[in-house]
């Protein structure tokens, strides 16, 4: 099989911050007096902060609150990244696919220092060939653009995502990428698919295995 670019989403993907983020948002919102429901938090994480907003509580707010919304999120969740672990393999899967001899871009819409902390977090910061930040656009996902600058940063025509939310499946999607689904960021394997990603494993370390039966073969 030709080189790829294995464009792996960081955030639920190879480390374990989702209900960090949903924990985040949650407090941002209720210093606001916004009462947003955890779960209907939980469901738009995977998407960027640009964006998230709206989604939940419409455009008013998000013109009137959406900064000070996402200020203090960066804040709060701040307050968290201390507790925030890799998902077990997380490291083992990149050094499993630059064996293979594929390209890894790392797709994430992370804060700069977000991402720094989990580049020596992950120990990936000299196996990853590239990588992303909220700051390389303008619209995160699930807009197309993250998996688009994801691409042009590899050297190798063909690409393939690896990601955890629907909003990981349907960017890649827009851009023309395949998605292979991770269910370690709490959505079903059934919403993954109808969102456009085959196959969906359970884990890392399944997906690690089963590398023969993809796409990353």
């Amino acid at each position: 099989m030709p080189r790829k670019a294995a464009i792996l989403d960081v955030d639920g993907t190879l480390v374990d911050t989702v209900y960090h983020h949903a924990l985040a948002w949650f407090r941002a919102f209720r210093a606001q007096g916004l009462e947003v429901e955890l779960w209907r938090i939980h469901r738009r994480i995977g998407m960027g902060g640009d964006q998230l907003v709206a989604s939940l509580v419409g455009d008013e707010v998000e013109e009137r609150l959406g900064d000070a919304l996402r200020d203090a999120e960066k804040e709060l969740y701040g307050e968290l990244i201390g507790e925030v672990l890799p998902l077990p393999g997380a490291r083992e899967l990149v050094e499993e696919l630059k064996e293979r001899g594929h390209e890894v871009v790392l797709s994430s819409s992370a804060k700069d220092e977000e991402l720094d902390h989990y580049l020596d977090l992950v120990g990936v910061r000299e196996l990853a060939d590239a990588w992303t930040s909220s700051g390389d656009v303008e619209a995160t996902k699930p807009a197309p653009d993250l998996i688009e600058v994801a691409r042009a940063k590899a050297t190798v025509e063909e690409a393939v995502m690896v990601g955890d939310s629907t909003w990981d499946a349907e960017a890649a999607k827009r851009a023309g990428v395949p998605t292979i689904g991770l269910l370690t960021g709490g959505f079903s394997e059934g919403e993954l698919r109808d969102a456009g990603a085959d196959p969906v494993f359970a884990s890392l370390g399944d997906l690690r295995a089963a590398l023969d039966r993809t796409s990353l073969r």
